[in-house]
């Protein structure tokens, strides 16, 4: 907390208004897309790399939450404030940081696969910048983000032969995913039966309990779409850089749009929020990975279009 008030002493609007530009990097909604955005155009095997280091790394930190329970620094000490703004997207309990977790597991993958140097410049850059945001808001301490840190460097660093071989042998990736989901079931049982206190942060046992479904959805649809994928699919990464362009667009739309949509008719039809979380997550996964890449050979003729337009 020493540390948090002597960031709390420089603070100003500049710095503010920065640092939650900054922060915003690490969402949950901006490592979706950058995982998608490699998944469709870049490698399938850097994007399953991706998702899994985020995956396996968001049901370890959740654990970890409902494990130690430490609240938020303006909880801890009340004489501290964190920055206006920081804490609408501050949900959970504090320890560790999933923002940082997300964040450094999903640049920190990039760097490490990328052979772009400044690509790897920017991506390291912002593994240092994302977890200082998070104290210099104040939503943060500085143990909160050194053990996500941490967690991520050794899920960057151990998940990457696992799925490099596991696109090269179906049983591994099988056998890997299927631990994944293991991984996650176990998290959703601990939630649901450990017997918690009385007094334990309504607020932030929901936050975790919802992110438990969200993990089963995801994991469930990642299991289920890789063999179809693998195996049918076999879609192309290639492309021109307009048709790239455009499938990110209407890809990325398609995907943020049913996560909306699909909220109210689920939660309706389906007989908990939970569940329809957890099948919501599910459609989009399999959306993602399956469905969409359907469409991929219409870029492909519309680039063969506009190239033979071009020749002419």
């Amino acid at each position: 907390m020493s540390f948090l008030h002597l960031l709390e002493s420089i603070r100003c609007l500049f710095l503010d208004k920065l640092f939650l530009l900054i922060t915003s990097l690490g969402e949950e909604t901006a490592f979706l897309a950058i995982a998608i955005i490699v998944f469709w155009c870049v490698s399938k095997r850097d994007g399953y790399y991706l998702l899994s280091v985020g995956f396996v790394g968001i049901i370890i930190n959740q654990f970890l939450k409902l494990i130690f329970r430490i609240p938020r620094p303006w909880v801890l000490d009340k004489g501290f404030s964190p920055v206006s703004g920081s804490v609408e997207e501050a949900s959970g309990y504090s320890f560790p940081s999933g923002h940082t977790q997300t964040s450094v597991g999903a640049y920190g993958s990039i760097a490490h696969f990328t052979k772009q140097r400044w690509l790897k410049i920017i991506c390291i850059a912002l593994c240092v910048l994302i977890p200082f945001s998070r104290m210099y808001l104040g939503v943060h301490t500085p143990l909160d983000v050194i053990t996500s840190v941490i967690i991520a460097l050794i899920l960057i660093f151990a998940i990457k032969p696992i799925i490099y071989k596991g696109m090269e042998s179906t049983k591994v990736m099988y056998i890997f995913l299927s631990l994944m989901l293991a991984l996650s079931v176990s998290y959703l049982l601990f939630v649901e039966l450990f017997p918690f206190p009385n007094d334990i942060d309504a607020s932030n046992y929901a936050s975790g309990r919802e992110n438990a479904y969200t993990l089963i959805g995801c994991m469930v649809g990642m299991l289920v779409s890789f063999p179809v994928e693998s195996k049918l699919i076999k879609f192309e990464t290639s492309g021109r850089w307009y048709t790239q362009l455009l499938k990110v667009i209407i890809g990325l739309a398609l995907v943020l749009g049913l996560k909306e949509l699909l909220k109210l008719p689920l939660e309706a039809i389906l007989p908990a929020d939970t569940i329809a979380r957890a099948v919501r997550y599910f459609i989009i996964v399999v959306f993602s990975v399956i469905i969409y890449p359907l469409t991929f050979k219409h870029f492909k003729r519309l680039e063969s279009y506009v190239e033979s337009r071009k020749s002419k």
